[in-house]
């Protein structure tokens, strides 16, 4: 089983078709998860309890999008592909599933966010989590 991450970014979009591909040419099934972050703390506030359910209500819509074109895509390629959608750290939730399915390996997208050269990106923290073998899609 291949577990890739997707966030919509066009490198997890690119993370999804290797994995699929990879899955294709391994007769192995593909776990595709989506994590929505955890609402911020202004969500405390009465603005921000606004602001919190509109990301909430992107976020399921953008799922909902997602799930559809993984069905689409497991009956054209006639893989088997599952598609998840949870919400919390991208970090925690990937290997909570990727432990839970017994992954044989970890796809991911490269980040395109500059912070993430200093605090370490989502591919980093899974790579030193040293469980699977992970590969990041640029």
């Amino acid at each position: 089983m291949i577990l890739v991450g997707v966030d919509d970014s066009i490198t997890s979009l690119r993370a999804a078709s290797y994995a699929v591909g990879l899955a294709r040419r391994q007769g192995a099934g593909v776990t595709i998860v989506y994590v929505a972050p955890i609402a911020s703390l202004g969500a405390a506030t009465p603005a921000g309890a606004g602001l919190a359910a509109v990301e909430r209500e992107a976020a399921s819509d953008l799922a909902e999008d997602m799930r559809r074109r993984v069905e689409a895509a497991s009956a054209e390629l006639g893989i088997s592909m599952t598609f998840l959608a949870v919400e919390g750290d991208a970090f925690t939730e990937i290997r909570r599933i990727a432990d839970e399915i017994r992954a044989d390996a970890v796809v991911v997208g490269a980040s395109a966010k500059a912070g993430h050269r200093l605090i370490g990106s989502l591919a980093v923290r899974l790579v030193r989590a040293g469980r699977w073998p992970v590969t990041v899609v640029p």
